[in-house]
C-alpha cells in the first residue's frame, strides 16, 4: 500500500472571510476544497476574541450553510480536557481575529501552540484571518496593545513577519516599514483585506482573493531602505 506523503499547508489572510464578508465566501470555500474529502471537519479558534458568542454564531451562521461539519473550540468552555485529540479529529482549524497577545498566551497556557504545530506536522490544514494570520508566523504587526502598532513574538511556523489589513488600516503600511527600517522585525508579507497566503510547507505556494482589486507585498530590506514588492493574486471570483 501506498502512503501519501503529509502536505502541511496554511492559510494566511489579510482580512476577509466569514467575519468580515458574510455575502462573499470565496476564501472561506476555498480553505475547504483544499481538504479534498465531501464534508471537511473545520473548527473554528475565537480565542483572540475572548471566545464572543457573536463571533461563534456568525461562524456557524456562515459554515452550516457550506459543505462541512464545522465546530468550536472555547479555551474558556473547553468540550474536552483532551484537546489533542479533538483538534487532530479535525481536517481543518481556522482561527479568527482579535487580540494576538492573550491568543498567544492562552495557547501557550493550555499547551495549544504545540498541539496545532504537531497537528499540521501531521496534515490537518491551518487558516485564519489577522490574527488567525499573523500566529502562524515568528513574528507580526499587532494592534494588541492600545497606542501605536507594535511587534509580537509569534508562533514561527512560516518564517518571517506578516502584517494583515495593509489596505483597510490606515497605520498598517507605515507602521511596517517603520518597523522594518529600524531592524525591529524581520522581512515578511502583508496582505490585503480579502487576500489568502498559501503555504505548503513553509514556502508560498499561491495568493488568492475575495476582491478583485486586492493585492499582497513581499517586503524585504534592501541597503538601508526598505522594498516592498506587490505579488499579484488570483481571484477567485473568476472561478465561479
Amino acid at each position: 500500500m501506498t502512503i501519501k506523503p503529509v502536505v502541511k499547508q496554511i492559510i494566511a489572510m489579510g482580512g476577509g472571510g466569514f467575519s468580515m464578508e458574510p455575502e462573499n465566501l470565496l476564501l472561506d470555500k476555498y480553505i475547504l476544497e483544499l481538504s479534498n474529502k465531501t464534508n471537511p471537519k473545520i473548527c473554528f479558534l475565537p480565542t483572540a476574541s475572548g471566545d464572543s458568542d457573536r463571533y461563534i454564531v456568525r461562524f456557524y451562521s456562515s459554515f452550516i450553510n457550506l459543505p462541512c461539519i464545522p465546530s468550536h473550540l472555547s479555551l474558556f468552555n473547553p468540550p474536552t480536557a483532551d484537546l489533542k485529540s479533538f483538534i487532530f479529529e479535525k481536517d481543518i482549524i481556522y482561527v479568527g481575529g482579535g487580540n494576538e497577545k492573550s491568543l498567544m498566551a492562552l495557547w501557550k497556557e493550555w499547551g495549544l501552540d504545540n498541539i496545532l504545530r504537531e497537528a499540521w506536522e501531521n496534515g490537518v490544514i491551518l487558516s485564519g484571518l489577522s490574527a488567525g494570520s499573523i500566529c502562524w508566523f515568528e513574528q507580526g504587526v499587532t494592534d494588541s496593545i492600545p497606542g501605536e502598532l507594535t511587534v509580537l513574538e509569534c508562533l514561527g511556523f512560516l518564517k518571517g513577519s506578516n502584517c494583515p489589513h495593509y489596505d483597510g488600516e490606515p497605520q498598517r503600511k507605515p507602521s511596517y516599514h517603520q518597523l522594518l527600517s529600524k531592524g525591529l522585525i524581520n522581512p515578511g508579507y502583508a496582505a490585503d483585506d480579502g487576500v489568502g497566503l498559501h503555504f505548503i510547507g513553509d514556502k508560498l505556494d499561491k495568493i488568492i482573493s475575495s476582491r478583485p482589486q486586492a493585492k499582497a507585498y513581499q517586503l524585504e530590506i534592501i541597503g538601508n531602505n526598505v522594498k516592498e514588492t506587490i505579488l499579484e493574486p488570483i481571484y477567485l471570483g473568476n472561478n465561479l
